[in-house]
């Protein structure tokens, strides 16, 4: 069994997909388990998921949802899209934004929707989360109701290329800090 450590190395964000092996239906629940047990703002649990499958939806996602500049256009490509959804209508989202200006939906699905990136991982599939696309187009495709936003989409499925050489990740002198901005943290070794 893969260590958690393991697990996050290898994730990588994967956009060329085997389109003609399609995520079981025991990884799908396995995946939304794993969001599912995601801690929320006061436990609201305001994460909604919608798995869509048929690649004529994902298709037409990908064709009429995606933002210019950068199309996604490998999107196609995925056996499995999973659509973030945030209900808004839970207190947490209602009255926490007012209060202290802080979205916590969008806290929340980030946390759910990690979970679901990592546990694909273990499952041997690859992700890529999506956050360049028209949301109201996303909605009116799957008809999702007002007072629910959709702040991601989730690529998932079996990768169809070699994993790519890893991409350079900033130093721990870089991002950690101590006490105060700026002031380097040191361990003790």
């Amino acid at each position: 069994m893969k260590t958690l450590d393991q697990i996050i190395s290898e994730r990588r964000s994967v956009r060329a997909f085997d389109k003609d092996r399609p995520v079981p239906e025991e990884h799908i629940r396995a995946i939304v388990e794993a969001a599912r047990l995601a801690p929320s703002a006061c436990n609201s649990q305001t994460w909604r998921f919608i798995a869509v499958t048929r690649s004529e939806v994902i298709e037409k996602i990908c064709k009429t949802a995606m933002r210019p500049v950068i199309p996604n256009k490998w999107l196609s490509q995925a056996p499995l899209l999973m659509v973030g959804c945030a209900r808004l209508d839970i207190v947490a989202n209602r009255i926490g934004a007012r209060v202290t200006g802080t979205e916590y939906y969008q806290i929340d699905m980030g946390i759910a929707m990690e979970h679901m990136v990592l546990k694909a991982t273990e499952l041997g599939l690859g992700t890529c989360w999506i956050g360049w696309f028209a949301e109201e187009k996303v909605k009116a495709i799957l008809d999702i109701p007002r007072g629910v936003k959709v702040p991601a989409l989730l690529a998932v499925g079996y990768p169809a290329d070699a994993a790519p050489a890893g991409r350079s990740r900033k130093s721990m002198e870089k991002i950690l800090f101590s006490e105060t901005w700026g002031n380097p943290f040191t361990f003790s070794e």
